[in-house]
Formats: structure tokens, C-alpha cells, sequence
């Protein structure tokens, strides 16, 4: 927390991948050599490291963003956090995301539900679209996206993608839409504590998600209960 709203050794990544600070590879590194050193055989996708192919061959791989929401973190906000998860061949296996500026932990295990500093975690239950506390952008509901027209929801925003998730988890919003193309490493830990609380998570196409994939990128996310998450695939123009 050294460097918590400081712009130090701050520069911008290529392709519109935002900034990048000296407390960000700083994270990588520590995360890196204590994960890795405990489970060598274990591959590493990171947003702040070079990708490295032996991950695609690995049994198990770390998928980790060292700040998620660096643009909060460098203006000093509370928002962001370090996310964690491990996938194997079966999909996700585990996740945590921590945010320490709030003292705030999330985590799930597979088939083991999710929680918040000890407390079990549940989604919305909620089944009517219209009047639904969403958290997306404003362009993600320009009606040339919907061919069934935009979903009737109340729309909030927060930064950081996993914590935009794990507020789903906790059923303080009923459902999530992010349509642009996701970087495995902003959704990983998220969608894992999503789904235990009971929230249905897929792709925008309705797809499960394949991790540790070679492109690291995934088209899109919606996060609902699963009677929410029908109606928007329905107006997406997605059979369920």
C-alpha cells in the first residue's frame, strides 16, 4: 500500500490495455515467486507478464491480475483489488480476491461456495428484469447491441471487473453485462465466487468459457441469477 494513490513509474500498455505502475509488476513478482515456488508445476498467466506458452500444456495454471482497477488505485479510490484464481482441465477450480485498501476478501472453491471474510455468499433471487440493479457501462446498452432491444435495468458501474462480480455474488446488484471482449485475467476469480453464490455466468454468446486459452481473451460476460440471465441472452438474440 506503499504507493496507494501515487503515480509511480506509471505507463500506458499497448492495444488500450490502460496503465501499468510500478506497484503492479512489484505484485506480479511477489505473487509470482511465492505461488510458483510452491507449485512449480503449475502454469502462470498474468496481465503484467509475458505470456509464456508452457501454460497451454500445464495441468493446472495460476490466472492472476496483480491490480484490478489500477486506474482506482493510482487516483487513491478503494475499489480495486488483487485477483486471484486456478484453472485446470476441468474449468476453475479456485479463486480469491482480496482488496486491501478496504480490508475486504472474497474467495470459492469448486462445488465449495463462495464467501466474504468467512460469510457464505449468495446471488440475487430476483426474476423480473425490469427495475434490475445492473452493473454495465452506458455503451453496453446501446440498442444496435440488443436486437431484442436493451434490458429495462438500472445501471451502476464499478471499476475493477472482479469486484463488479463479486458484488453479484453478494447479491448487492442482480446481474452484470460486459458485451467487449474480456481478458482472462480481469474475469477469472470474479466468475468462479459469481457462480458458487448461484449466479449463472457465461459469455455473451451464452457459452461456457474455456480458460487458459491461447488468445487469453473471452467474448464477453453476462453474471445474473439464472431467471435475470435467460432474459438478457433473450434479448441478445441468444436461444437458452
Amino acid at each position: 500500500m506503499a504507493h496507494f494513490g501515487l503515480a509511480i513509474g506509471v505507463a500506458e500498455k499497448p492495444d488500450g490495455q490502460g496503465p501499468v505502475s510500478a506497484a503492479d509488476l512489484a505484485i506480479e513478482r511477489l505473487l509470482r515467486a511465492r505461488l510458483v515456488g510452491e507449485r512449480p508445476d503449475y502454469g502462470w498467466l498474468s496481465e503484467e507478464a509475458p505470456d509464456d506458452p508452457a501454460r497451454l500444456v500445464a495441468e493446472r495454471v495460476f490466472i492472476v491480475d496483480p491490480i484490478d482497477g489500477t486506474r482506482s488505485f493510482l487516483a487513491g479510490r478503494r475499489g480495486f483489488g488483487i485477483a486471484l484464481a486456478v484453472a485446470d482441465r476441468a474449468g476453475l477450480a479456485a479463486a480469491v480476491f482480496h482488496m486491501p485498501a478496504l480490508s475486504r476478501s472474497y474467495w470459492a472453491r469448486r462445488g465449495g461456495g463462495a464467501w466474504r471474510d468467512g460469510v457464505a455468499l449468495a446471488a440475487s433471487r430476483r426474476t423480473t428484469l425490469e427495475g434490475a440493479r445492473a452493473l454495465t457501462g452506458a455503451a453496453q446498452l446501446s440498442p444496435k447491441l440488443w436486437p431484442g432491444g436493451p434490458p429495462p435495468v438500472a445501471r451502476h458501474y464499478r471499476q475493477a471487473l472482479a469486484h463488479r462480480l463479486c458484488l453479484v455474488a453478494e447479491g448487492r446488484f442482480d446481474a452484470l453485462i460486459a458485451l467487449r471482449e474480456i481478458w482472462e485475467w480481469d474475469a477469472a476469480a470474479g466468475a468462479l465466487i459469481a457462480r458458487e453464490a448461484g449466479a449463472l455466468v457465461t459469455t455473451r454468446t451464452g457459452a461456457a468459457w474455456a480458460w487458459n486459452s491461447p488468445g487469453r481473451k473471452l467474448p464477453g460476460i453476462i453474471a445474473a441469477p439464472p431467471a435475470l440471465h435467460r432474459q438478457i441472452m433473450a434479448r441478445l438474440g441468444v436461444a437458452t
